[in-house]
């Protein structure tokens, strides 16, 4: 958690009970552990063991999880933009600009020869 900047407070545990196999234990313990990260809004609930600890374990790497995809998806929305941008900003070059011109001149020229034909 350190190395992404997160600290403990920003964390939202909530332990209740489980369902499915465990037996008794996961009748009467709360083992389930809900875990919300609260400045994205990110929540990740983990019930496959039997051991609250185990659980809450597997939630918080879940969720480290999910917010590194969240941070990767979002440097790279980042780069995108700032790569359009620069691609938008950019001149053509001039041999190109040369030859669209040409291109649109040969297009005038023969769109100008459809002209209609005068009774002479």
């Amino acid at each position: 958690m350190r190395r992404l900047g997160l600290r403990q407070d920003e964390f939202e545990e909530v332990f209740s009970r489980s369902s499915g196999p465990g037996g008794q234990n996961v009748n009467k313990v709360s083992t389930a552990v809900t875990l919300v990260h609260r400045p994205s809004s990110i929540s990740v609930t983990v019930r496959e063991t039997r051991s609250q600890h185990r659980n809450r374990q597997l939630a918080v790497n879940r969720l480290i999880t999910m917010i590194e995809e969240t941070r990767k998806k979002q440097v790279a929305e980042r780069r995108m933009a700032i790569e359009q941008e620069r691609r938008r900003n950019s001149r053509r070059p001039r041999a190109l600009r040369r030859e669209i011109r040409k291109s649109k001149e040969r297009r005038t020229a023969i769109k100008q020869a459809r002209g209609k034909i005068s009774p002479d």
